[in-house]
């Protein structure tokens, strides 16, 4: 629990703010720095790109699988300690990735550091939420938006500058000064208070969740190779689902379950939270699929590229702040519906690209989708976390993070899948790439994938729009 007094309140609110952000920025930072080294360091560890691949997809597994336990034990014993502990963690697996030698200790060491990354994401909007009144929790959550964006936006321009004058190990060693000082940081402002009530561990939900979370993404990310008609994939999928089952089952019998089913009962938490999934799916799509459009079909140099994308990111980080401002002030409910609608007017114009399209007019439809998702982001947030208790913060915030990293997984998986099969169709033998000489039909392909995300972010934003005409029925 984090204790302000007095006059004092307002400093001290904006000073745990200034040292949540910190970590919400290198965790994000963490995520999309690596990509831009991935081929050196392939290199240099003697393995394949699909080998590699694993150093990003561990550190997001992980994080999946134990975001929930973070966020039930932030609510146990306190959403201070817990974040402290994620930095710990994710400070000392920093330092081990900046030591590794093969991809074996690579990986584990990214697993380490997904920990700490899953602890302090778990309990950082909690924190907020906590800290501040409702009155200005969309623009402090806004803020967060802001770091996240920032994270995105700074991480390959970063890497890349790194890889080009120093071993790709920096990458992660730069880490280690700001996790200290963070760490100090945290170790002043924010109280930890001892819990005095006991409450046991549900250590058997616990369990069955990340093997099912487990199992779930690696059948996705292995689809791509493997084949979704693969008999292994279809039965780690089936078995990740009957995991979850029981896992929802025996969340219901338990007296103090690691995820408070009864949580979902409040209408405007569990609509909130699927608006948010509807989001993500999209922005995991645009993001695995824009790059391919931009280098193979308009044939931008990767540093141009990367350019075109940096506009997502610069909205994301000047537009979140103003909509949180105004949620604060309109309601979020509007706010939020008025952005989740943008976004998908924007992704429906992304069917206008083709193989000669203006790069004025392809900046333009990517910020269109960015000023939408900036515009919704902010706001859905602080309906989340305005809708429960302050025992149930820390888990909300960590069902939040892991709908966040599961949507974009699954945009992902989805927009690959729907694209190479499409694409596999129209040119008459399997593909699992961009076939040279053929914009024609990668650019067919990517229309249904764009068709398609539409259609679910727009599941969102009619959903969005009847809580704006039932707000008094939701609540």
């Amino acid at each position: 629990m984090i204790f302000l007094q007095g006059d004092e309140t307002m400093k001290k609110q904006w000073a745990i703010l200034l040292v949540v952000l910190p970590m919400t920025f290198m965790i994000t930072l963490d995520s999309s720095i690596v990509n831009v080294a991935l081929p050196t360091m392939a290199r240099e560890l003697g393995t394949t790109m699909a080998g590699i691949e694993w150093v990003v997809t561990s550190y997001l597994i992980t994080i999946c699988a134990f975001i929930l336990l973070f966020g039930r034990a932030g609510d146990i014993i306190g959403k201070s300690r817990v974040f402290r502990i994620g930095i710990t963690i994710f400070t000392i697996g920093s330092l081990l990735c900046g030591f590794s030698y093969s991809l074996t200790t690579l990986i584990f060491s990214r697993v380490i550091q997904a920990i700490g990354a899953a602890a302090a994401m778990a309990t950082n909007q909690g924190i907020i939420t906590e800290t501040f009144p409702a009155s200005e929790r969309g623009r402090a959550l806004g803020m967060s938006g802001t770091a996240v964006a920032l994270g995105t936006m700074v991480g390959p321009t970063l890497g890349g500058l790194i890889v080009s004058v120093a071993p790709w190990k920096y990458i992660f060693l730069i880490n280690i000064p700001i996790g200290i000082i963070v760490y100090i940081a945290v170790l002043k402002i924010l109280s930890f208070s001892k819990k005095k009530e006991k409450i046991s561990f549900d250590i058997k939900g616990n369990v069955l969740f990340m093997i099912s979370i487990i199992l779930l993404f690696c059948s996705i990310n292995f689809s791509q190779s493997l084949g979704i008609k693969n008999p292994i994939i279809i039965g780690a999928f089936v078995l990740s689902l009957l995991l979850l089952f029981l896992f929802i089952k025996i969340e219901n019998k338990i007296h103090n379950p690691m995820l408070d089913l009864y949580i979902f009962k409040n209408k405007l938490f569990s609509l909130s939270i699927f608006c948010g999934f509807t989001s993500f799916v999209s922005v995991g799509a645009i993001n695995i699929i824009l790059p391919f459009y931009l280098q193979d079909v308009l044939k931008l140099s990767p540093g141009l590229a990367g350019l075109m994308m940096t506009v997502s990111p610069i909205i994301l980080s000047i537009v979140a702040p103003v909509s949180g401002y105004l949620s604060d002030k309109i309601g979020s409910e509007k706010i939020s519906a008025l952005g989740l609608s943008i976004m998908s007017l924007g992704l429906f114009s992304l069917i206008l690209f083709k193989e000669n399209t203006q790069l004025f007019v392809v900046a333009l439809i990517i910020g269109l989708v960015s000023l939408g998702n900036a515009m919704f982001q902010s706001p859905n947030n602080s309906l989340i976390m305005s809708t429960v208790n302050k025992s149930k913060l820390g888990i909300a915030g960590s069902i939040n993070g892991l709908i966040r990293n599961l949507g974009i997984t699954i945009g992902i998986g989805l927009s690959t899948s729907i694209l190479y099969s499409i694409m596999s169709n129209k040119i008459g033998y399997k593909v699992s790439g961009y076939v040279e000489g053929r914009a024609d039909v990668f650019i067919y392909a990517m229309r249904f994938v764009f068709i398609s995300i539409t259609i679910i972010c727009l599941i969102g934003a009619v959903l969005s729009l009847l809580r704006v005409l039932r707000k008094k029925d939701i609540s």
